[in-house]
């Protein structure tokens, strides 16, 4: 089947035009910190596409946010919707219901709350993607930091080594010196005897 591509993101319209795919749409500039607004546009082009018939079906990949430290790639359907994703009744609740009187018709109620629902779920994917982008910078900063701290932590003890080593080294070298001068003194000292000294003549 032919696939073609609509990208919300730099990364990702960056990563498919890479691999050689076909983007038919770029959205950029708001995958950070997206609006519900920006869900809107992506969702209605998305949905403009299948209802014209230029595509069969639409589905979302995306990044969902598990916690802080574990994120996972879904791919779910958005258009069109299958029951088993809309419908959380059980069979036995479904046999229980009691029928419903619909203001207006059911069909009137549905062409206005599908859009608000494909919408909604595209926000969810957006916020989803982009908490687990926040989380991944997060790990990923707090690595880097702890990884900078033990290499300072490191560098230090051999700074502190070297540098204790120079100064043992001059200690040596001025002991060695002042022993080596001590030793020259001793052999080189001579005593003259002079005699007695007499008092100088005229004074």
């Amino acid at each position: 089947d032919e696939v073609v591509f609509t990208a919300v993101g730099k990364k990702g319209g960056g990563t498919l035009r890479f691999r050689g795919k076909v983007l038919d749409e770029h959205f950029q500039g708001f995958s950070g910190e997206p609006t519900f607004s920006d869900a809107t546009t992506v969702a209605d082009f998305v949905t403009s596409r299948f209802l014209e018939g230029e595509v069969d079906s639409v589905e979302l990949v995306y990044t969902r946010f598990v916690s802080a430290g574990s994120q996972e790639v879904v791919l779910r359907p958005l258009v069109p919707l299958e029951r088993e994703l809309v419908d959380e009744t059980t069979p036995q609740q479904a046999e229980e219901v009691a029928g419903y009187e619909f203001e207006p018709d059911p069909s009137a109620i549905l062409e206005t709350l599908m859009p608000r629902y494909i919408e909604a779920r595209v926000f969810a994917a957006l916020l989803n993607a982009a908490a687990s982008e926040h989380a991944f910078r997060q790990r990923a900063m707090k690595s880097a930091t702890d990884n900078a701290e033990e290499l300072i932590k490191n560098l230090s003890r051999i700074m502190n080594r070297a540098r204790q080593d120079a100064i043992t080294t001059e200690i040596m070298e001025i002991v060695g010196g002042a022993e080596a001068l001590g030793g020259d003194k001793s052999q080189d000292t001579k005593y003259i005897d002079l005699g007695p000294v007499s008092e100088p003549v005229g004074r």
